[in-house]
This record gives structure tokens, sequence and C-alpha cells, in this order.
């Protein structure tokens, strides 16, 4: 009992981590940035003025694909944390996708871990109003 009760507050403080994460727009950008390299995509400063330039015309946060002869190139512009531009082949985007969908069943998985954990709490002490107060009014 005493482990099941240790397990589920750690839960609750991670799901709290992650919430609070969430709500933060600079953190949400940081992780995305961490998959891009982690996927291939190649970090460019946006350092002289002709770069800053053209990146003020790019749409913040979204993957724009450019075809240059017989490559892809996708780029990412990031003007809210590091003000650069992210570069990468078809190969980097194809990592990438993937690595957001196995992020996203991970965490899946981790929701549904924890519903289970809170399904098999003691809900008897709470009263039936707590469970389905539909049918106790």
């Amino acid at each position: 009992m005493i482990a099941m009760t240790r397990a589920f507050g750690i839960l609750a403080a991670l799901a709290l981590a992650t919430g609070l994460a969430a709500c933060n727009p600079k953190a949400q950008v940081a992780q995305k940035e961490d998959l891009l390299v982690a996927s291939g995509f190649r970090f460019v400063p946006v350092n002289t003025p002709e770069r800053q330039a053209m990146f003020k015309q790019l749409p913040p946060h979204k993957f724009l694909k450019q075809i240059k002869g017989d490559k892809i190139v996708y780029i990412y512009p990031d003007p809210t944390v590091c003000g650069c531009l992210y570069v990468g082949n078809a190969q980097a985007y194809t990592n990438y996708r993937k690595a957001v969908f196995d992020k996203r069943l991970a965490d899946e998985q981790a929701m549904t871990a924890s519903d289970l954990e809170a399904a098999s709490w003691n809900w008897n002490p709470w009263g039936p109003y707590v469970v389905d107060p539909v049918f106790y009014y």
C-alpha cells in the first residue's frame, strides 16, 4: 500500500512537471529543438544583416520545404529560443517525424499507466458521489 502511494505521488509530480513545461512556450520550442538536432538538423545562426532580413520574412516555428536541384531541404526558423534556423534534408525530416511520433506514443503510454494506477485506487472512503455523482443525487 505504501509503495502504491509513493508511486502515485511520483506519477503526480511527473504529470505536474510535464504540465508546467507544456504551459511554457519556450520550453515547448526548446524540446522541439532538441528533437530537431537529434534527428539530424543543423543549427544555422542568423548572424549577418542579410540573414536577419531574410529570417524576418519566414513564418516562425513552421517547417518550410525547398527543392534545390534533386534534393529537398527543410528549414525551421526559431525566433523564440535561439533566433536561428534549423536546416535538414529529407532523412532528417523523416527522423524528426518519427521521433515526434515515438514521443507522443510514449506520453500516451505513460498516461495510460497513470490511469491504470488511479483506477486501482480505493475510492470507498470518498463515498459514492465522487465516483459517480449522477446516481448519488
